[in-house]
């Protein structure tokens, strides 16, 4: 595959953890990547350099996924870096502090709600713009990072992030069933307890060694074992799998 025909793919929250494990691993695989970042400028910028220095193509883009201005700048971004968008991956989310739903703020509720659901949607309207056959685009792929927590719902730590992932769950299969017809395959990928620095980011870094003893594999997950799930949904080998959520929780 040529240069110009290589596809392009979209990695929200792709400096760290999940993310940055799913851009490197695209970009192994023959991707394009834009590497969304919010913050951390220094980590998007390694994970780009990791991708170049492997002979692949990508750029670090910031855009705060809780606000429709910066999203429509970054998907611009993209159109003018690499004039196509063929997948993307709805991965940036936030927790918070462990609290009981009597300790919520609605400064906390609507934070966690406008990031993780509405910026999904708001990605994904974008890219189905971009991609689907009815806007004159060639199809493509989405996969929204959802969590095992939407099922366990996180009592008495995260009832709020559980909300919000299984709002991304019925987005998921709604968008999904809407696009079908028009060469947009929507998925998702719902990790269970991975070892990465949300849980410190949530006040508990601890939080993935002291879950293990509960999960029946007796060990938390590597974002590479996530990203592994989403790269097959990207790829052709899923062109059959829309609508479908594939749990990766080590049986949790």
């Amino acid at each position: 595959m040529s240069l110009t025909e290589r596809k392009t793919l979209l990695v929200t929250g792709g400096s760290r953890n999940i993310g940055a494990a799913t851009c490197l691993m695209a970009a192994k695989k023959g991707w394009r990547v834009a590497v969304n970042y919010t913050a951390n400028e220094e980590a998007a910028n390694s994970i780009v350099a990791a991708i170049v220095a492997a002979g692949g193509d990508a750029f670090a883009i910031r855009g705060d996924i809780g606000s429709e201005a910066e999203i429509l700048a970054m998907f611009k971004a993209v159109d003018e870096r690499f004039g196509r968008l063929d997948g993307l991956v709805n991965n940036a989310g936030v927790v918070d502090q462990k609290a009981r739903v009597d300790e919520m703020s609605v400064e906390r509720l609507e934070r966690m709600m406008r990031i993780n659901v509405v910026g999904t949607i708001l990605c994904a309207r974008e890219a189905i713009r971009r991609m689907s056959t009815r806007h004159g685009g060639k199809g493509g792929a989405i996969v929204n990072v959802s969590s095992v927590a939407a099922e366990l719902g996180s009592a008495g730590e995260y009832v709020d992030y559980a909300a919000s992932k299984g709002a991304v769950d019925s987005f998921t299969i709604g968008l999904a069933r809407e696009v079908a017809e028009e060469g947009v395959r929507v998925n998702g990928v719902r990790p269970g307890t991975i070892d990465t620095e949300i849980h410190a980011s949530g006040g508990q870094p601890d939080r993935a060694g002291r879950v293990a003893p509960a999960i029946p594999m007796k060990r938390p997950g590597k974002a590479e074992e996530i990203a592994g799930a989403i790269l097959w949904l990207l790829s052709d080998e899923a062109s059959y799998a829309t609508g479908t959520i594939v749990t990766v929780s080590g049986g949790r």
